[in-house]
């Protein structure tokens, strides 16, 4: 999830509980005010009614509310005495003109004690709650709605500062996504005058610049190890074949300079693979363009012609789906090289190696050792299946170094006694 929208999530989130939790102060506020003011109310009226008494006897006659809005009853006067002024909601049936019959209505209801001449009366005065119960719930909905309209109204302002505040960030990410080391002649940039962002700037470039140069000294490390290993090896190589050629060697010399040629040429190979792997780790092969998988499987087969027939290894390819991948064609072509000889080195006489292409996948399988490899630690690099001393143990390392730089991935199974490498394009 982006920044800005979780950032966008987070404030709503608090100005749903804040402005949730004031709506319901607000709320019961509302409704204590109303409260006290028809509370207000219902006391004038009772100052009303003692004062009327005094000039209507016949008031004390009213002892229902149908007759009025209050009752009169006579009490003793020790009742009287107890009788506190109390204020309570209560339901009473009434009939408003679009009533057919009267329904319970809220009401609010004092309820007091007063004398005159010399008798104790219990007075109870009521003041219908309707409209204000109507005035509550309507303002409830125009706190709704202006909480909602708020809500909204904060997530689109904030939306569009928010994404104007961070437009700079996203663009300097873009930046730095699509900077390539050796390749990208300027650092990404940031044009804006937030200091975070400017600090940003200048930590990324500081760790650029010192990545550019590691990068520069591993580039010329590697340059240097692959030519002044390769050119002795060369040289001695050629010195031990003028050895062998001048034919004044016994057998057994002649066979230790051969297994020392092996032995050497087994060195050159490892330079080259290692060199290459380490290449790939860094990046180096930047000639990307479109490249057919299917031409490459076809190409390396033929490549493999003489090994198939010294190994005398059947060999078929199924093929569901033209695959093209954007990559480096040398590295195209070492992926499906290493994939098969591993496939055919590491096979049985008279063995079959299958090759399968879908839109989706490569998968190689082969027959060999009835028993699976330790997944593990086959990708590993110097890893080596079984007894074999031929190989570098660095083919399939440099298989998944290859995936792992286009965003492939490579894994292994066994099943059916045939062992399957499959390259999932994702």
């Amino acid at each position: 999830m982006k920044l800005l929208n979780k950032s966008l999530i987070y404030l709503s989130v608090s100005l749903f509980f804040i402005i949730g939790a004031w709506s319901v102060v607000f709320y019961f506020n509302m409704l204590n005010e109303i409260k006290e003011s028809v509370d207000e109310g219902l006391d004038n009226y009772k100052r009303q009614i003692i004062y009327q008494l005094q000039k209507d006897t016949s008031i004390i006659a009213k002892s229902n509310f149908e007759e009025s809005f209050f009752a009169i009853h006579k009490i003793p006067e020790a009742k009287a005495i107890s009788i506190k002024d109390t204020y309570i909601d209560t339901l009473m049936y009434m009939q408003d003109a679009d009533d057919e019959e009267p329904e319970p209505e809220p009401v609010r209801m004092l309820t007091t004690a007063f004398e005159n001449n010399g008798h104790y009366y219990e007075l109870n005065i009521i003041n219908s709650m309707v409209e204000e119960d109507d005035l509550v719930e309507e303002l409830l909905r125009e706190t709704i709605g202006l909480y909602l309209i708020l809500i909204i109204s904060i997530i689109l302002i904030n939306n569009l500062v928010l994404k104007r505040l961070w437009k700079p960030f996203y663009s300097f990410l873009s930046q730095l996504k699509n900077y390539r080391i050796g390749s990208s002649k300027k650092f990404p940039e940031i044009k804006t005058q937030t200091k975070e962002f400017a600090d940003l700037q200048n930590a990324v470039n500081i760790l650029l610049q010192h990545t550019i140069e590691t990068y520069e000294q591993q580039k010329q490390f590697i340059g240097n190890a692959s030519h002044e290993l390769q050119t002795p090896l060369a040289i001695t190589t050629n010195k031990l074949e003028l050895l062998i050629e001048k034919g004044s060697l016994e057998n057994e010399q002649a066979e230790s300079i051969a297994e020392v040629m092996q032995i050497i040429e087994r060195m050159i190979r490892l330079n080259k693979s290692l060199l290459l792997l380490t290449k790939i780790e860094n990046k180096q092969f930047l000639d990307n363009q479109p490249v057919s998988l299917n031409k490459v499987v076809h190409q390396t087969v033929c490549d493999l012609e003489e090994v198939i027939e010294f190994k005398n290894v059947e060999i078929s390819i199924s093929e569901t789906a033209d695959v093209t991948m954007h990559m480096d064609a040398s590295l195209a072509g070492v992926a499906i090289s290493n994939l098969l000889r591993n496939a055919i080195f590491h096979n049985i006489l008279n063995g079959i190696v299958n090759v399968e292409i879908s839109e989706k996948t490569i998968t190689v399988s082969n027959t060999g050792i009835k028993t699976p490899v330790n997944e593990q630690k086959l990708f590993s690099r110097f890893h080596k299946s079984g007894n074999s001393t031929n190989g570098t143990g660095l083919g399939l390392a440099i298989v998944k170094a290859i995936c792992d730089l286009y965003g492939f991935s490579v894994d292994y199974r066994f099943e059916n006694d045939l062992h399957y490498f499959k390259i999932r394009f994702k």
